[in-house]
């Protein structure tokens, strides 16, 4: 298999522990750990473990001309991106938060034709329409809304600046994963990001209360340090370094996919006709969004034994 594939298949398999998670972290918070407490958990946890990894591959140094990318990447990436999300995720709802995560690639687009002045074929275009329409329909029409969301208009808009801040991560930080080793930018982005949360964060890490805390919690912690924050992030990074920022914000649309998938395992939600159509518009569009262009010779060659 070569590298583009197992590009695709590392942004699968990143988009899939996400949607796990949009569930699995809800259910913690706010009984267990609140929002910010949970960020210092997952960064620092990260950090730790991608400091620890490092030591066993030579090191790398990064230019005094990157620093300033790179601290605004973690900002984007793991500050603004996860604190946006996990406050978002205890006003609203994980139904919410699958609808609105889907908004990323659409911003991913918008941004690189922006800024990177990137042209969109139609193909990418239809996939990532196809995408979207797909993951509503599962997100509005496959799940059952829980009600345990006291402020879900604000916990949305949070969601909607999640998005967008993963989106501008997702594009500036490709230009460091071009130069740069996964492992060695993984390590700096997290330990500047636990610098920068540690104001916000501290506070609510002090009040947990470990002792009785139930073994199901530190389950779910460790999952969204190794996992959700660890294994994803090295995935979505190693991605990147053989994909375009729109094609692996094209992946997104699994997310909801993979929810619904999770609730029907857990028994809570059945499968229907809507489900099964709206997961095939979410599959035909990551298909689209991830294909490689046909090199222009390619096509007149092809249009040539045609004629």
């Amino acid at each position: 298999m070569n590298k583009r594939n197992w590009a695709l298949l590392a942004a699968f398999a990143a988009s899939a522990i996400y949607g796990l998670n949009h569930s699995l972290a809800k259910g913690v918070m706010p009984d267990h750990i609140q929002p910010f407490a949970f960020i210092m958990l997952r960064v620092s946890g990260a950090a730790l473990l991608f400091w620890i990894v490092s030591l066993f591959v030579p090191g790398e140094k990064i230019e005094k001309k990157d620093w300033f990318r790179l601290g605004l990447c973690s900002l984007l990436g793991m500050g603004i991106n996860m604190l946006s999300f996990f406050k978002g995720l205890q006003l609203s709802t994980p139904i919410n938060s699958s609808v609105l995560v889907t908004l990323t690639p659409i911003f991913v687009v918008i941004l690189s034709a922006l800024l990177l002045k990137e042209k969109i074929g139609l193909n990418k275009a239809l996939g990532v329409l196809l995408g979207f329409i797909g993951a509503m329909g599962l997100v509005l029409f496959g799940a059952e809304v829980r009600g345990d969301a006291p402020n879900i208009p604000l916990g949305n808009a949070l969601f909607v600046l999640n998005a967008l801040a993963y989106a501008l991560y997702l594009i500036l930080v490709k230009k460091l994963v071009e130069k740069y080793r996964p492992l060695t930018l993984m390590k700096w982005l997290f330990t500047l990001a636990a610098l920068m949360t540690l104001p916000l964060t501290l506070p609510e890490f002090l009040e947990i209360q470990w002792i009785g805390m139930p073994l199901w919690v530190f389950g779910t912690v460790l999952f969204v340090i190794v996992c959700t924050t660890f294994l994803a992030y090295l995935f979505n990074i190693f991605a990147l370094a053989q994909l375009r920022a729109t094609t692996v914000g094209a992946f997104v649309y699994l997310e909801p996919l993979v929810g619904i998938l999770f609730a029907l395992a857990l028994g809570s939600d059945r499968l229907s006709t809507v489900k099964i159509l709206a997961a095939g518009l979410v599959l035909a569009g990551v298909f689209l969004a991830s294909r490689r262009p046909r090199p222009e010779g390619a096509a007149r060659f092809k249009r040539s034994r045609t004629l």
